[in-house]
């Protein structure tokens, strides 16, 4: 049984590469992702069987969601909401999945700031430093492994780019070959192994999606 990270799906703002407010919801363009996701961790072409990963090493991945737990922002809870209505699967929300709080940075436009937010380890006014979120994030991690334990099946995690990287930089080990992302695709799906050192068995997928609702990479990931 498995831990399988889903990043929100796009948002106007995120998309327009702004710092998203805590209210951001997603685009068109978002909803479709979620859409995307959500028919892919509902998927069983084997009738009853769970459905196979390729993972990042050798062989594959069978995954059979039981449950999902969300970030309460809009973007991720929206997300989740879709993934619960393809699977069925009950949903509940944390507010220790949030993404990192930049205070007044957030409705300000990346790059007209004339620094990387990113790259500052203190807390922007109101906002969060990197400390706290991570100390944050290590919480929520404690959360998620707490309900994986009492599932019969895999646990989804849908939340966002900062609180991903953060569990695959500090709270997970990659496989060989494997690297840590600089940033996650919009509704990428990265699975960890639910006891330690929780291997990264995929990392950053977006096989789902096609078409229209590809990840074009020119968004922000993070805010």
């Amino acid at each position: 049984m498995s831990i399988v990270l889903v990043r929100h799906g796009e948002t106007p703002l995120n998309a327009a590469r702004v710092i998203q407010p805590a209210d951001t919801p997603l685009s068109e363009r978002g909803r479709a992702q979620a859409e995307a996701v959500a028919r892919r961790l509902a998927a069983r072409p084997d009738g009853e069987a769970p459905i196979r990963e390729e993972a990042a090493g050798p062989g594959a991945i069978a995954l059979a969601p039981a449950a999902i737990l969300s970030s309460d922002l809009p973007r991720a809870f929206e997300t989740a909401t879709a993934i619960a209505a393809a699977t069925g699967l009950d949903l509940r929300a944390t507010e220790l999945l949030q993404e990192r709080n930049f205070g007044a940075l957030r409705g300000r436009a990346y790059d007209e700031l004339g620094f990387d937010p990113l790259a500052t380890n203190d807390a922007p006014p109101g906002g969060e430093s990197v400390a706290e979120f991570e100390a944050r994030v290590a919480r929520a991690f404690d959360e998620v492994l707490a309900l994986r334990a009492a599932l019969a099946g895999d646990l989804v995690v849908v939340t966002h780019g900062l609180v991903i990287r953060t569990l695959l930089a500090r709270h997970a080990r990659l496989a060989a070959g494997i690297e840590l992302p600089a940033s996650l695709a919009n509704t990428s799906v990265t699975v960890l192994a639910p006891v330690a050192p929780h291997q990264a068995l995929l990392v950053n997928c977006t096989i789902h999606l096609q078409g229209s609702a590809r990840d074009e990479g020119k968004g922000l990931s993070g805010f």
